[in-house]
Parts: structure tokens; sequence; C-alpha cells
């Protein structure tokens, strides 16, 4: 529902939202920006928030005042009262994607991760999908002053509002509260995570671990490359006038929308399965990925104005450089630990990710069209930096566990050990478990990062 309500605003552009608003390419450009401008001014304190307050029902929060700020949609008729709804929606959307994957760090084991980011992401596809058939409905409308898309946003909102019912009621805040365990399976779900050396939750935040990231040089790299590669994502306000543009009508332009969401859905399960099978397969994984959405970019500049399927087609190619950010997700909190880490790391990274969005729809200006050269040149160009970047950061974690595997079993364990006198007045060391420390990859010398 996230996603379907960011692009909402994609859709609407074809149902007669700009006309009904009087925007201006720049302004419409303008709506997609603030909203990630407002991701990134609230990004890390949604970051704090979700480490003090049950993350379940912090998320439910932000998801109902969402909702109701895209109902609110509808009765907006200008630029300025548009900016301020995604404004407030930019500001809310900071707790999804962080909040899903401190729960995912928390239930599932770094090997089982990739795919389970993978899956939660992936219904991005459906979003555009269901949200391709809601559009092509309502553009069937006719309701007098209310036009197809005050429909479409009502819609979505609606839809939005019962999932903020649903998460406040079922979603967990932990394993060790999730109301559909037992007991005892709560005790063996959190056991089954001490594979990954970073603990489950922890309410306290850390200096030490905040200054620990800030001089960790992987998490600047993991921020780089997000918002390098999310440069592309200004596909998602776009798509709907970039197909029009090719020489399809509006009813084919919504129900080719349709396709844009199985391909997705087929890129990033293909990807993250690819980079869960592969032993040390994520940055490979995510290269190949980048691959075929070079190529699309491209071509469909170089292909004649005529060949709009070609142009289609290679349209589609460019929706796969979406999914190496999804592995990007995944593979971060494989070799973060630490609470206040994990979750410092999230924002910086998450922060990125905005700048790109932010940035992004700034390429495609008005006297780029149709043909939008310059900005597919920058997707293309953006995509192969990202692969630079992410050669970069298999390079550093590989020497990093090199250099661990070298050091001496008595350093690994130098600040995990404990003196008590024994029953026998001689001092005994205890090695406790390191896995519930709330130790940083830093501090604890026997992790190893996955690659």
């Amino acid at each position: 529902m996230t996603f379907a309500d960011k692009t909402t605003l994609g859709q609407s552009a074809v149902l007669g939202l700009q006309k009904s608003a009087h925007l201006d390419q720049n302004q419409f450009n303008w709506l997609g920006t603030v909203f990630y401008l407002s991701y990134l001014a609230f990004q890390y304190p949604q970051n704090l928030a979700l480490q003090y307050f049950p993350v379940g029902r912090w998320i439910s929060i932000n998801v109902f005042v969402w909702a109701v700020a895209l109902l609110c949609h509808a009765a907006c008729k200008s630029f300025g009262a548009l900016f301020a709804v995604r404004f407030i929606m930019g500001m809310c959307e900071g707790a999804i994607t962080p909040g899903f994957l401190i729960v995912t760090a928390m239930f599932y084991t770094r090997e089982e991760q990739t795919r389970r980011v993978g899956y939660w992401f992936l219904m991005n596809g459906f979003a555009i999908i269901a949200l391709g058939f809601i559009s092509f409905g309502v553009l069937h409308t006719h309701t007098g002053s209310f036009a197809p898309w005050q429909w479409l946003m009502i819609i979505t909102g609606a839809l939005t509002l019962l999932t903020s019912l649903a998460f406040w009621f079922l979603f967990p805040d932990s394993p060790t509260s999730a109301w559909f365990l037992s007991p005892d399976e709560r005790v063996m779900a959190v056991r089954r995570i001490r594979v990954n050396q970073a603990g489950v939750e922890n309410k306290h935040w850390k200096k030490n671990q905040f200054i620990e990231t800030l001089r960790d040089p992987k998490t600047w790299m993991f921020a780089l490359f997000a918002a390098v590669a999310n440069l592309v994502n200004s596909l998602t306000n776009q798509r709907q006038i970039i197909v029009h543009q090719f020489g399809f009508n509006l009813i084919q332009t919504t129900l080719i929308g349709c396709v844009d969401g199985v391909v997705e859905i087929i890129t990033i399960w293909f990807g993250t399965t690819l980079a869960s099978y592969w032993p040390y397969g994520r940055a490979l994984a995510a290269l190949l990925m980048f691959i075929p959405s070079i190529l699309g970019s491209i071509l469909v500049t170089t292909l004649p104005a005529h060949h709009k399927v070609g142009l289609l087609f290679s349209y589609w190619l460019s929706i796969f450089a979406i999914t190496p950010f999804v592995i990007l997700l995944a593979w971060l909190a494989n070799v973060t630990a630490g609470h206040t880490k994990r979750t410092t790391t999230n924002a910086i990274v998450l922060i990125g990710y905005g700048i790109g969005n932010a940035a992004g729809p700034f390429m495609w200006k008005a006297r780029y069209q149709p043909r939008n050269h310059v900005p597919w040149g920058i997707i293309a160009g953006a995509s192969f930096c990202s692969i630079l970047i992410l050669l970069a950061i298999r390079t550093y974690l590989a020497r990093e566990n090199t250099r661990r595997d070298q050091e001496t079993r008595d350093e690994l364990y130098d600040n995990v050990r404990i003196a008590h006198a024994g029953a026998d007045g001689k001092v005994v060391e205890k090695l406790v478990d390191r896995e519930f420390l709330d130790l940083t990859d830093r501090e604890n010398r026997e992790f190893r990062y996955v690659l």
C-alpha cells in the first residue's frame, strides 16, 4: 500500500491531476521531490522512535497518518495544498522501510533475510498491478466535478486506513511479544537467530555505537550506493507519462502499467533468490541486475521513435535496476550488529535513498521530452557507477574478514570474558553469550561479514 500510494501521483498525471490542480511540469516534479525531502528530514528521528517505541505500534500510527494525508489529496486543487500532504506522507514513510528491516532482522537468520526482504519488497509489483486496474476503473467514472484522480486517492487512502488498523492489532513488535507464538516458540525464535551475532532488541540509545557508525567506512559506501542507484526510482512517478509519450493512448497506458508490476515482481524474486543461493553472491547478483538496466536505458534512447513496442520493452528492461537496492537492504542488515548502530546505519543509508529519490525527478524536464535522452543517459551512468560502488563494498568487507581470520583466539575474546571467583576460591573465566550482548560488528571480533 505504501508503494501504491506513492505511485498514485504518477497515475494521477494521466487521470487529470495536472489540469485540475493547474500544475506545470516543474511543479509536478517538485511534488515528487518534496516527499523525499520530508523523508530525509525525518529519517533519523523516525529511526530513534523505532528504537524507543514498540515497532509494530509505531509503524501503524505512521500508516494511519499517511492514510489520512492521502485521503486529503482528493480535496487539493493547488500546488500548495498538494505540497503539504506530500510532505506529511514523506514524513510518515520514514518509519516503514527501517521498521520492516528491524523486524526482519529480529525474526530471521542472515541466510534467510535476503529472500524475506525480497518477498516484502516485491509486493511493490503487486501494488502496481492493482493500481493499474483501479486506475482503469476510475478512468471510466463520470461523477461530475469529482475527477477520476480524486477517486483514485479516495480508494487507495481507504485501503491504507484499513491496513493501519491491521498493523495495530496484528503486526508483532518482536519475537518475544509475537501474539501468534506460544511462550516456548518465542524462546525458540530468539535462540534460532543467535547465529546472527546481532542480538534482538535494545531500547537504550548508545553513544559509542552512534559514533562508531559515523566512523565506519562501509556505512558511507552503502549510503553512496543508495543515493546513486535510486536515481532510477524517479521512474515511479514518470512511468505513465513516459509510456504515454511512446504513442499509447490513456487506456492502453493505464493497462500497460500493470505489466510494470509483473516485471518488478519477477526481477526482485530472481535477484534476491540468486543472492541467497550463491555463497558470497550479494554483490554479484546485484551487479548482474544492472546489466539489463543499462541495456534498456541505451535502447530506449537509440531505437526509432515509431518502434513503440521496442521502446516499451526497453523501458521494462530498465526496471531491473530496482532489484540491486533490495539486495543491498538485506545485505545491510547482514553486516551490521548492535541495535543503535543498526538503526543509525539504516537512517544514514535511507537518507542516501531519499537523496537519490529527491534528485531524480528533476532529470525529467519538459525540454527533454518526448525522447528524454538526458535522463536515460543519467540512469545508465548511475547504474554503471553503482556497479563500481558494489565492487568496492565487497572488497572492503572481504579484506576485513581476512584481517579477523588472522587474529588470535585470545584477541577475539578480550571483550567478552568475565572473571569471577569459583567455589574453590580460584579465578575462573566464564564465556558470555556474545550474541545477546548488543555488541557491534566491530566490537564482536567473531562477527564475519557476508559477501
